[in-house]
């Protein structure tokens, strides 16, 4: 009896330890299993902030587009010296203003001359000013990018004029940022007309000047060489003129002293859009195809 109370008592302490043991051993994996849980929702956490955008970010402003140089344009029957217009159309009348929706952008002018010499014959001449601004555009761009498409354009139309003869281009310097002049003869049946067609560029402002001439009824071709340096000249007072009208001072020399390569292509277009046509083709001596 005596020994089976100590098994007991043994038996009793066996089980007690054992159940000890267990509890013990299952506090580390609990502990473990908490750590963990843990950890595993702090790096959730992180990732999920890490994956939102701060409040920076998403007010981030959008990138500017710099402003155009040159905000107006001078009056356009104004913008050659009297002088100047007595040498290139000597009998003209009053510039004829062409129309415009907005003459803060665009404006043209155009004058026609017809010095008559009775049997010996007769001398005209046509000169047209035409000006075309841009303003920058947050999704179509700067100004002066803007006015520099143009530009080349421009030239590409002159290039093409339909029916033109003997067409050459030729940079011309100190005339705003880039220029170049277009040559070509035009046959009508009232004479072979010598045109002259001058593109220039200032900032985010594209100028052009047609200048043409024709000995009528039987009077001399005018010399092109002479009507090109004509043309030439009223290009870079008109360029001066839009330069001082932004207070960028007189000169006609150009911000940049640069000249325009030639360009090349196909369409039409010498800013006539801005400027007036004369009342006939036989009057005016334009191209039979009108620029825009």
């Amino acid at each position: 009896m005596q020994r089976r109370a100590q098994r007991d008592q043994q038996n009793q302490r066996a089980k007690r330890l054992t159940r000890a043991l267990v509890c013990a051993a299952a506090v580390p994996v609990m502990l473990v299993a908490a750590g963990c849980s843990s950890d595993s929702g702090s790096d959730d956490g992180k990732d999920e902030a890490a994956q939102k955008p701060t409040a920076s970010e998403s007010a981030k402003p959008s990138p500017t587009v710099q402003a155009a140089a040159y905000g107006k344009l001078p009056e356009p029957c104004s913008v050659l010296a009297k002088k100047t217009l007595e040498e290139l159309v000597p009998k003209a009348d009053d510039g004829k203003e062409g129309a415009s929706n907005d003459t803060a952008t665009r404006g043209g002018c155009s004058w026609d001359s017809l010095d008559d010499n009775g049997v010996k014959g007769s001398q005209f001449r046509w000169l047209s000013v035409s000006m075309l601004r841009f303003e920058s555009d947050q999704t179509r761009g700067a100004g002066d990018k803007l006015a520099r498409d143009y530009y080349t354009k421009q030239l590409q139309d002159a290039q093409s004029t339909e029916n033109a003869k003997s067409v050459k281009t030729t940079p011309v310097s100190r005339t705003g940022d880039e220029a170049a002049i277009v040559s070509y003869d035009l046959k009508k049946k009232e004479g072979t007309f010598k045109q002259q067609t001058v593109v220039a560029r200032v900032e985010n402002v594209v100028v052009t000047v047609d200048y043409n001439g024709a000995g009528l009824a039987g009077d001399e071709t005018p010399d092109a060489g002479d009507l090109g340096k004509d043309a030439q000249k009223a290009a870079k007072e008109a360029v001066a003129s839009v330069m001082k009208a932004n207070g960028a001072g007189s000169s006609s020399s150009s911000p940049s002293e640069s000249s325009a390569g030639s360009g090349s292509g196909s369409g039409s277009g010498s800013g006539s859009d801005t400027g007036s046509d004369s009342d006939s083709d036989a009057q005016s001596g334009k191209s039979s195809s009108k620029r825009s």
